[in-house]
């Protein structure tokens, strides 16, 4: 009973707002809106990002619309500024998105430094970030896995950072825990993997670091079968976060035995 209770004490916290899952997952390139109702719920996640350019949420009432399958009382949509390269568009997309959703607060910035790489534009993510942050919106932000940029962005006011474990739909899982652990470190706000996670045991890797939670899309809807990836990610969240609460065993140059020495028979 112990055990059940600090699970459900144990949220997520953006924003002011508790969340049981600390998966958070995207919402494009599934087979259609069916597949991604199904992965979504088998993922267990509670926030939905959602790319407004991209993406229809209202904006073409005459198409199918993602609220339809994903609506607004059931899950937290995060709307997201997938595929602007300057703080103006990215401002603009969700200054939109605020309209289409009825004054929605929360939204994930990131600002593409190229097509090629889609690494974040730090100079115009911190540009944009202050502007959004001052507009009053809550920013959950990617950006690079730079501790000092981190810092400066945690310092305008985000309300999440998301460094990125490698690029963009790339699946290459965490390159750099070291980076990530130092900005982790010195959070003040929840750190969150975006980007780069492939199969579960990179979710794993990122929450057994210290992460906060971890945000995925294409590990899940490019799998084979994203409704089984998606539960497979749930699980591995979850396993990750308690081995970090656990705290694992200290690392030796030398073997230990497994049972006691002491009191051993001998002949």
């Amino acid at each position: 009973m112990n055990a059940m209770n600090d699970i459900k004490q144990d949220v997520l916290t953006i924003a002011g707002r508790a969340y049981q899952s600390r998966l958070l997952v995207g919402s494009g390139k599934y087979r259609d809106l069916e597949q991604t109702r199904e992965a979504t719920l088998a993922a267990g996640a509670e926030i939905i990002t959602v790319a407004i350019r991209r993406v229809n949420i209202g904006q073409d009432p005459n198409a199918p619309s993602l609220l339809d399958v994903l609506p607004p009382n059931e899950f937290t949509i995060l709307p997201n500024t997938a595929g602007c390269y300057t703080a103006r568009d990215a401002i603009y997309t969700l200054q939109m998105a605020r309209e289409l959703l009825g004054g929605h607060k929360l939204v994930k910035l990131e600002v593409l430094g190229d097509q090629k790489t889609l690494f974040p534009h730090m100079p115009e993510t911190l540009v944009a970030a202050e502007a959004l942050v001052k507009d009053g919106f809550d920013v959950m932000v990617y950006c690079s896995d730079d501790p000092i940029q981190a810092r400066i962005l945690q310092e305008i006011g985000c309300v999440a950072v998301m460094p990125l474990a490698s690029l963009i739909g790339s699946g290459m899982g965490i390159l750099n825990p070291w980076n990530l652990s130092l900005i982790i470190e010195q959070a003040t706000v929840p750190v969150l993997v975006d980007a780069g996670v492939g199969t579960a045991s990179d979710a794993a890797i990122a929450m057994e670091l210290g992460c906060d939670g971890v945000l995925m899309n294409t590990a899940i809807a490019a799998a084979g079968d994203p409704v089984r990836m998606a539960r497979a990610m749930k699980h591995a969240v979850m396993a990750g976060r308690d081995a970090y609460l656990a705290g694992r065993m200290p690392k030796r140059f030398a073997a230990s035995p497994s049972s006691p020495v002491e009191g051993k028979i001998t002949g």
